[in-house]
């Protein structure tokens, strides 16, 4: 069976929706059934490659909110994350453009490594407040995960991948995907957002199953980041 993922590395919904999605998969029986594959999406391709901002500012020059508004709904997902396994740190985060980093997912795509990439892509980003479109800190988890240096570098500096990133994000346009996580079952089915690991855990099952009735998304709490911003 057959997962895939959109996602972006700076959106904390989508580290939250990967764990949630791995608590799913490590209770069922077909896990090992399963595979997922990741794909890329932008929530703000607009920023400069060369460019970081704080979350604050990035939130006051992009979104327009208050210190006080962002730092609240900051707060949210922070407690949110917990309930996941996840301890947030948006005072260090530094957003920026993450195509680069897509390039390298790509890269640990093919050594079946995706997976780990992304985790390591979550963690440099969310928690050690790492520039992940920063060629050398992007080398550098490369070689964490036991890829050559060298290839990673010599492919972030040049056009390899670009094509196949760009066809990941016109997929999500064609398949109506505005917001991430979105994940598609199978090809059948889709779910949006950080959804609980009791609602993945039931729709990868009925997927599993084939199911004559189609899996409905819980529109109810579909925790999600666009390019307006992430939903609370």
């Amino acid at each position: 069976m057959k997962i895939e993922i959109w996602s972006d590395v700076m959106c904390p919904f989508c580290y939250i929706g990967k764990k949630n999605f791995e608590q799913a998969l490590e209770n069922l029986p077909f896990k090992d059934e399963v595979k997922v594959e990741w794909k890329s999406f932008q929530l703000d391709p607009t920023l400069e490659h060369s460019e970081t901002k704080t979350t604050a500012e990035y939130f006051r020059e992009k979104k327009g909110f208050p210190e006080e508004q962002a730092k609240q709904m900051t707060n949210q997902v922070i407690q949110m994350g917990k309930a996941s396994g996840i301890d947030f740190n948006f005072e260090k985060a530094l957003i920026t453009n993450t195509f680069t980093a897509h390039k390298l997912l790509h890269l640990a795509k093919k050594y079946n490594k995706s997976s780990e990439m992304e985790e390591e892509l979550f963690k440099a980003h969310f928690l050690d407040g790492k520039n992940v479109g920063d060629i050398d800190t992007l080398v550098s988890l490369a070689v964490s995960l036991g890829l050559d240096a060298e290839e990673a570098k010599k492919i972030l500096q040049s056009e390899e991948f670009d094509y196949e990133i760009n066809q990941d994000i016109l997929e999500a346009r064609n398949n109506g995907i505005s917001g991430v996580p979105f994940f598609i079952l199978n090809g059948k089915y889709g779910v949006s957002g950080a959804q609980p690991a009791e609602v993945l855990k039931n729709a990868l099952t009925q997927t599993y199953e084939e199911t004559v009735v189609p899996f409905k998304d819980n529109s109810e709490n579909n925790l999600s980041c666009d390019s307006d911003g992430c939903s609370i």
